[in-house]
């Protein structure tokens, strides 16, 4: 009992890191940029933005009024506060919002969080694109007011409905019935058997977006838009099972049957006529790289092609692969090899080659603004790296055949447009100046011309169903004219790439399927080259999935297929060179959601068709307002928690557990943060309070915390002493509760060079001061009568000196710094890939007087099916005070597993004392074979779509001690620190996300050792 209470007590007081406020670990969210933003208050939104045109602004502005009146009517609701609606320029300025915790992926186009309804978005390469990822977000900002706002509700609530009811009604909502991409995705489902029932449609296989855009579809098909408020509230009310009779009239089974057979006979009925067979032949599958393998770019002589693929599981990279038999040889660029780049941009921008095919460029994220990257093509290092001026966010660019100059999409002040960058001489052109849009720009084989998708002609026409369509255009740089092509107005044309004829092969859903046709500038005429049953197409309708070489007539080209992407390679003569006219378009059937032509009202079509731009309200009720930060508090909780820490601080190590009341008060940027924690744990001295406030509106994150800690520790002891009152005496049991409280104050920064490297810094000073109480229980005779206690405050002198460790009543000091740097994946219970180092400093003055350092190491090599990890790892205290604190002992959780046990277990087994085995400081080895167990499909031995874990076997040593030259590998006869090793397996749980937990069979590699079990609670170093 004594030591248990005793270890609890001691690590509640020595885990008070000077660094409480930084991670130990952990990627970064750099803030690269300080932003300057401005308001604009709207009927129905309170605006934050920077952007400088005024236009674009009073544009966006009208945008968001459309489709709140647009949602207002279908979903009969109304938010009765300016909603806040936050714009970033760019995706490279988007991923260093503060308003979003955590980080921000290539492929994420906005978020509404539910905590202020905030919805927060960057502008895109597409007008269409922003103003469709607009409607989505603003009918979950909708969704939030409806649950969270409701008296009868709450956030509990939001796990009643499924995901994909919730990401498919935004979609349903912002894209309507008429959609060829969600589409295809239900054509594939019909060909491979493979619709889910409504219970099914959860699971991780099913992409929620496009399926619950097709559900909704097919429930409004049948039900009309009117079903769509009753039933999204009775869903949050009381889930599923129970809404759909009350609100449908039918079971969740009965109309679960009724979409998948309705889906399967639509689409079966619409792919009729169409070719089973791709032109050429699959070159990049699943079987040699990963589901999805997309963005390709095939060099000019057709040899190789470039694709990004997530083959390796926890990351996408860019291989490079044979393009006529897709032998892949190596990897040309990864985000794990070179820290200094965030992200790379391959999800809807492919790469490019140099005109001699040695050289491969692509786009990346570095320093908060993409930079144009360039490869060696057959060693995979890397050539140079181009920030280009003036241009912070641009994608898919094209190599000139003649010259080291650079085609570029991109966005300049939040305004797409075409420019041309010269590597030579680093200068950009722009080749636009407007409000349109321009993607994927090609050139022809001179030179002399550019082809590109935009949106020219739909943005001087209006839209056409609540749409920008895309058209294609050439520019003729030699006379700058631009020329309109006019093939297959209303479709979406997209891809557009030269051959060495200089026909234009490109994309096109007029028929309601994405397929390749083919355009013959000089004889103008049009032919159709594939007609392929579910769509070519990359990760999204705007990702290249069409690429050329310049000196070989083929085609390589991506197929969504069996729910994967894969890359086909075919001769140009193997293709259909059907002709076709050039408005012959027909988008109605295989392009939409079935049921079509019921007489159910379309709220949502009809709402779409009646966009018009000139439908936009007046800017006059538009108004520029001083800029309200909206400090105030956004959440509260109560939570509980389990941890370990060794190093890397003041005191030590140890388990901690902890509870309160948490509040947290922010900014409406989350620029500024203030963490208040409010806990009780016993009596009223037991209280505690702690507020760190956090600024990371600029580069340099810092911040301040002020704290009042109380830890208890005690232990009891047996005795006798006199009855009060009467001589006498009796058995007693004396507990005594010894308070440490500590007080302390710290201001600390952290400086990200990037995603994955950082330095810490921080300055602080505490000052501690005790109370004892002791309890004397008062027993019979016998010790099986209670008869009473007494409480008693004992004096406490200056120090205390418990279990070796000397605890004084005094101010101390610190200031340290740390380098940190991770790069890791973590997998499901434990990092799979990468890397994490982090070397600390701190010094100590005042009361005490000592200095501690941490050095640590880890790596994580991937051989699938396992991870190889390694841990080196050394902390130090040292000074005049360095052995004044509690010692580390060696083999407590998270150190070397297998001596979990008392001190009378180490004399017996292994002829030891504690003092061997403890010290001031640690030198620490550790290595691993992780084998994912349970978990996905793709990553674990067993599919679980519940269960996560991870199968280990493990060897460890190291040893605890306080003079470097009073350490043996030996039996430690003479009292020396002994250096300890284990090996074992072990079984990491991850139970929900809420903890991991592991137990393990342990053997002491040690004379006197059995194997043991243990159990921790932490997860995978």
């Amino acid at each position: 009992m004594r030591i248990a209470i005793f270890f609890l007590g001691f690590f509640m007081f020595f885990s008070e890191l000077p660094h409480l406020q930084a991670q130990y670990f952990g990627q970064n969210k750099p803030r690269y940029t300080t932003f300057d933003f401005r308001m604009l208050q709207t009927p129905n939104f309170d605006i934050y933005h920077y952007i400088e045109e005024e236009a674009l602004v009073n544009e966006l502005a009208n945008m968001s009024e459309i489709w709140y009146a647009n949602h207002m009517r279908i979903l009969r609701d109304t938010i009765r506060q300016r909603n806040p609606l936050i714009f970033y320029s760019d995706h490279s300025d988007f991923q260093q919002t503060n308003a979003i915790f955590g980080q921000i992926g290539v492929g994420v186009g906005g978020v509404t969080e539910g905590l202020r309804n905030r919805v927060i978005m960057p502008l895109t390469i597409s007008n269409q694109k922003t103003f469709q990822i607009l409607g989505h977000e603003l009918v979950h900002a909708f969704q939030f007011n409806i649950i969270l706002r409701d008296e009868m509700m709450s956030a509990e609530n939001l796990r009643n409905i499924p995901l994909f009811m919730i990401e498919g009604k935004a979609e349903y909502l912002s894209r309507g019935r008429n959609d060829p991409f969600t589409a295809m995705w239900m054509r594939d489902a019909v060909l491979s058997d493979d619709i889910p029932s409504i219970r099914d449609m959860s699971r991780p296989q099913y992409f929620p977006y496009r399926y619950g855009h097709a559900f909704w579809a097919h429930l409004t098909g049948n039900y009309g838009d009117a079903v769509i408020p009753p039933l999204f509230r009775a869903i949050a009310e009381r889930g599923m099972d129970r809404a759909f009779p009350v609100i449908l009239g039918a079971s969740m089974d009965e109309i679960s049957s009724n979409w998948q057979t309705e889906l399967r006979d639509y689409y079966t009925e619409q792919m009729k006529g169409r070719d089973f067979q791709n032109p050429g032949r699959a070159v990049v599958t699943a079987e040699q790289a990963g589901h999805m393998n997309v963005s390709p770019s095939v060099s000019p002589n057709g040899r190789y092609v470039v694709f990004l693929s997530e083959k390796d599981l926890f990351t996408a990279d860019l291989f490079l692969a044979n393009a006529n038999t897709g032998e892949i040889k190596r990897r040309i660029a990864s985000s794990v090899r070179y820290s200094d780049i965030d992200h790379m941009d391959v999800i809807e921008s492919s790469g490019t080659w140099s005109p001699d095919s040695r050289t491969f460029a692509y786009v990346g994220f570095r320093q908060g603004r993409n930079v144009l990257i360039t490869v060696d093509v057959e060693s995979g290092r890397r050539q140079n790296v181009f920030k280009i001026p003036d241009l912070s966010f641009f994608s898919n660019p094209a190599w000139s055949p003649t010259g080291n100059v650079i085609a570029l999409s991109g966005l300049r002040n939040g305004r797409p447009d075409l420019f041309i960058f010269d590597m030579d001489s680093k200068r950009l052109r722009n080749l636009t100046n407007d409000t349109h849009s321009y993607l994927l720009p090609s050139w022809s084989k001179d030179g002399g011309k550019i082809a590109v998708t935009t949106d020219r002609v739909s943005r001087e026409t209006g839209m056409v169903d609540g749409k920008w369509f895309h058209n294609l255009a050439v520019h003729h740089l030699s006379e700058n004219r631009w020329e309109d092509l006019d093939v297959f107005p209303g479709a979406d044309n997209f891809n557009p790439v030269f051959d060495r004829k200089d026909r234009i092969w490109f994309l096109s859903d007029r028929e309601g399927y994405r397929d390749i046709y083919t355009y013959d500038m000089a004889s103008d005429s049009l032919f159709q080259q594939t007609r392929i049953p579910t769509g070519v197409s990359g990760i999204t309708s705007f990702a290249p999935a069409l690429t050329i070489p310049r000196r070989v007539d083929r085609v390589v080209y991506n197929v969504f297929e069996g729910g994967k992407y894969n890359l086909y390679n075919g001769r140009m003569d193997n293709f259909l060179m059907d002709p076709v006219e050039k408005t012959d378009i027909n988008q109605e059937g295989a392009g939409q959601l079935p049921p079509v032509g019921r007489l159910a009202m379309s709220l949502s079509d009809g709402g779409l068709s009646t966009i018009v731009i000139d439908d936009f309200p007046d800017t006059l009720h538009f108004e520029e307002v001083p800029f309200d930060s909206r400090f105030s508090l956004i959440a509260a909780s109560q939570s509980m928690g389990v941890g370990v820490g060794v190093g890397g601080g003041t005191f030590g190590s140890g388990v901690m557990m902890g509870g309160g009341v948490q509040l947290l008060f922010s900014d409406i940027l989350g620029d500024h943060q203030l963490f208040t924690t409010l806990f009780l744990n016993g009596e009223i001295y037991d209280i505690g309070l702690s507020g760190t406030y956090i600024n990371r509106e600029g580069p340099i994150a810092w911040g301040a915390s002020l704290s009042h800690v109380p830890h208890r520790t005690g232990f009891s002891s047996f005795g006798f002493e006199e009855f009060p009152g009467t001589d006498i005496v009796v058995p007693v049991v004396r507990t005594d509760i010894l308070r440490i409280f500590e007080q302390s104050a710290q201001v600390f920064a952290h400086y990200p060079f990037n995603r994955r490297t950082r330095v810490e810094g921080s300055l602080g000073t505490s000052y501690r001061f005790f109370r004892l109480d002791r309890y004397t229980d008062y027993y019979n005779q016998a010790g099986t009568v209670f008869l009473g206690r007494d409480r008693q405050r004992i004096p406490v002198e200056s120090d205390v000196v418990i279990g070796g460790a000397q605890i004084r009543k005094t101010f101390t000091h610190n200031v340290g710094g740390a380098l940190v740097g991770d790069n890791s994946f973590f997998g499901l219970t434990a990092p799979m890939q990468g890397y994490r180092y982090r070397l600390s400093y701190d010094r100590f003055f005042g009361g005490y007087s000592f200095n501690a350092a941490v050095a640590d190491g880890r790596r994580y090599f991937r051989a699938s099916p396992v991870t190889i990890a390694f841990r080196g790892f050394h902390y130090s205290r040292f000074g005049t005070d360095a052995n004044a604190y509690f010692p580390i002992f060696i083999g407590q959780m998270g150190l070397v597993r297998g001596y979990e046990i008392s001190g009378r277990e180490f004399q017996e087994d292994f002829n030891l004392t504690v003092n061997q085995l403890v010290g001031s400081k640690v030198i620490l080895g550790s290595a691993e074979v992780r084998l994912p167990f349970t978990g996905p499909e793709r990553l674990a031995l067993i599919s679980s779509g519940f269960l996560a874990s991870d199968l280990n076997a493990f060897f460890d040593i190291g040893v605890a001690f306080n003079d470097y030259d009073n350490i043996t590998f030996g039996s430690g006869e003479g009292g020396e620190s002994v250096v300890l090793m284990s090996a074992g397996l072990s079984l990491r749980i991850n139970l929900f996300g809420a903890m991991i937990l592991e137990p393990y069979y342990a053997l002491p590699l040690r004379s006197g050792g059995s194997v043991r079990f243990g159990l921790n609670f932490i997860p995978g170093w």
